[in-house]
């Protein structure tokens, strides 16, 4: 019978002390707390990009808009001063002398075929 208590106590006082061990470590809160934190902060992160991307849509939307005010301005003014000062003899003298075309203010992206500024035609004898 003491063979029987001795085990039962054994296994007891073992379940005892990790559940000691468990709720009384310091570690494991630090590490508990730790990892809340971080949850929290790519929370934040996720939230902030959000707000990044929408940001530099409404941006961009804005930029748009208003590179078409500013092309409709110029071509009003450039109409008007065509309209207004028909005989002026040298055409230097008339600030609006170039004139967009439509297919010109409709197309606002760069060439594709030329290449970007730092490119090199040949080789460059750098990498043999």
């Amino acid at each position: 019978m003491t063979w029987e208590y001795a085990l039962i106590g054994l296994i007891v006082g073992f379940i005892i002390g990790a559940l000691v061990v468990r709720f009384c470590n310091t570690k494991l809160r630090n590490q508990q707390a730790l990892q809340a934190q971080l949850e929290k902060k790519n929370h934040e992160l996720e939230e902030y990009r959000k707000e990044l991307v929408s940001h530099f849509a409404r941006s961009a939307e804005l930029l748009d808009n208003m590179a078409q005010d500013y092309r409709q301005l110029y071509q009003h003014m450039a109409k008007s001063s065509h309209e207004l000062m028909p005989d002026m003899p040298p055409i230097q003298n008339n600030p609006f002398n170039y004139r967009l075309t439509e297919s010109e203010s409709d197309n606002d992206q760069a060439p594709v075929n030329l290449p970007p500024k730092d490119y090199s035609e040949g080789s460059s004898g750098l990498f043999r």
